[in-house]
């Protein structure tokens, strides 16, 4: 075969599957029987359903009644949507849990520091040359005023 035909057959094929765009109503009539069509329903007064190149939207009027039974495709988006939003639930409270766990763990870690600062013992810091440098009073004094600072914010 020629590449000109082969274009040809090739592009034909596609445009031949491109869906349609056109705008499409679904819709219960009087009867209770589902009609899909092209133009909207008359009086508008129902639940409309529109589909096109996306997914469909569900739109209804202020006429339609609320407590129309569901489909079991509203009813399986609800329950996929409550069970994200539960995910979501645990998830953000395995976090604050997490935190509040982390915060408790600060605050026993600057209470025992303040104890050690205040209980007098000797405590040194180790200096850029990673070589222990034993406190004097003033580094004591600031230290200490630095550690009470972190309890009270650590264990509000």
């Amino acid at each position: 075969m020629k590449p000109t035909i082969v274009f040809s057959l090739f592009a034909l094929c596609t445009v031949a599957l491109l869906p349609a765009h056109a705008q499409t109503y679904q819709w219960k009539d009087s009867s209770g029987r589902t009609v899909i069509s092209d133009t909207p329903p008359p009086g508008a007064g129902k639940s409309t359903r529109t589909m096109g190149g996306a997914a469909p939207v569900e739109r209804q009027s202020a006429d339609t009644p609320a407590n129309e039974p569901k489909s079991s495709a509203e009813k399986e988006m609800e329950f996929k949507k409550r069970q994200q939003e539960a995910k979501e639930k645990a998830e953000k409270t395995a976090k604050e849990q997490t935190a509040a766990a982390e915060k408790q763990e600060n605050c026993r870690r600057a209470q025992a520091n303040l104890t050690a600062l205040e209980a007098g013992q000797p405590m040194a810091t180790i200096d850029a040359n990673g070589e222990r440098v034993v406190m004097d009073a003033s580094a004591r004094e600031q230290e200490l005023a630095h550690t009470r600072r972190v309890v009270a914010e650590a264990c509000k």
